[in-house]
């Protein structure tokens, strides 16, 4: 193997929204250093499996439905 092709991981402590800590190795920063998250996987909707409504009046999402509602989406 040759040397000095893998980064140096190290743990960082990684402090999330709702303000727990959570120690984890990364490349990020150096040994003991601190990560404030302003979105993380407990809040967002793309871990989470929250929902999402897609908002159309008549728009952009409805023109598409009608140009290809004969093939069968």
């Amino acid at each position: 193997m040759k040397k000095d092709t893998h980064p140096d991981y190290h743990f960082i402590e990684v402090k999330m929204t709702d303000g727990t800590v959570i120690n984890m190795r990364s490349t990020w920063g150096k040994e003991g250093d601190s990560m404030q998250l302003d979105i993380d996987p407990t809040v967002h909707p793309a871990w989470n499996g929250g929902t999402s409504r897609l908002m159309d009046a008549g728009g952009r999402v409805s023109k598409f439905k009608k140009k290809y509602e004969g093939l069968g989406f």
